[in-house]
């Protein structure tokens, strides 16, 4: 365990009140290169935990693992990074996986072996301020159901949202983009990929999917953009944030990286009546932290003090 691992595990002494509470899958990918396959922590929410708690931030995750070898891997993998891995979450009878193929230009492309289940709600000793979910947890029954219930009834400050979109894993497109819009409705940020908004939106612009998003109630919505950058808008202003040119490695966790960036930006400064200014600081923190990810190999994504340009 890493130096700055051992100070995180340390701060881990409960009882503890949680900043974020993150709903959602956490499963084995298993990470195909096509000369080389490895086994590496994955599931976009259980990653967003982790840079969550790689920044810093008293983070929980409320996931569903059994308690076999890839699930106490996991468990290790989080709590080196900050983690707590909530006492509900052990309900599987198999640790999900994931199979990441990766292209010569390092996009990936995911084969599933997962389920999902939700606990009613954790037993937490006081509300955290943020909720966040998303991915297959947000649209893949029985759990999903119970995320909805349980968004609705928080008494959360804010409610995050990245839908990451898997075709094969949300339904028919009327059933996810019901599902989006209803939890969307419910978040007070949401975060999508340029992928995510042309799946759900066909032959629409990412200017009109952010307006589009807007109406539906949040007050923040940002969309990636990959080599392009990105997106951040509420109802008054919108951001153009420029890409950080890196040499790229591959794309696992780099939009849980951007998630977990803004989740903290959020954290410290709300999201509601931002101004033009905080909205391009929060996406050029989030790029930059994207871009580092992009660069490594893996979802390894940074530490606070590997963003010495965070502002």
């Amino acid at each position: 365990m890493s130096n700055r691992a051992t100070r995180t595990a340390e701060r881990m002494e409960p009882p503890f009140d949680l900043e974020v509470l993150v709903i959602g899958e956490a499963l084995i990918d298993i990470v195909d290169t096509g000369t080389e396959v490895t086994e590496h922590v994955g599931g976009s929410p259980a990653n967003v935990a982790l840079g969550l708690g790689r920044l810093g931030v008293s983070v929980g995750l409320l996931t569903h693992l059994a308690d076999d070898a890839r699930g106490r891997k996991i468990v290790g993998h989080l709590t080196a990074s900050g983690v707590h891995t909530l006492p509900e979450s052990y309900s599987a009878r198999a640790t999900s996986t994931a199979i990441a193929k990766i292209a010569s230009d390092g996009h990936a492309d995911y084969e599933f072996d997962l389920a999902w289940e939700a606990a009613a709600g954790p037993l937490l000793d006081s509300p955290p301020r943020i909720v966040h979910t998303g991915s297959v947890a947000a649209f893949m029954e029985p759990g999903a159901t119970a995320v909805r219930e349980f968004l609705r009834r928080s008494s959360a400050q804010e409610i995050t949202f990245d839908p990451n979109i898997r075709p094969a894993l949300v339904g028919s497109h009327a059933t996810a983009l019901a599902v989006f819009e209803a939890v969307a409705r419910i978040a007070t940020v949401v975060k999508m990929s340029d992928e995510d908004a042309a799946w759900l939106y066909p032959a629409t612009s990412a200017d009109e999917v952010l307006r589009s998003v807007l109406q539906l109630g949040p007050r923040l919505v940002a969309i990636t953009l990959g080599a392009e950058g990105a997106l951040v808008a509420n109802a008054d202003n919108v951001a153009h944030i420029p890409a950080v040119k890196v040499d790229a490695v591959d794309t696992i966790g780099a939009g849980d990286t951007f998630m977990a960036s803004l989740i903290l930006d959020v954290l410290t400064f709300g999201s509601q009546g931002l101004d033009d200014e905080s909205l391009e600081r929060f996406g050029r923190n989030a790029v930059q932290s994207a871009a580092m990810t992009v660069s490594r190999k893996g979802a390894d994504l940074p530490w606070l003090d590997d963003l010495p340009g965070r502002r």
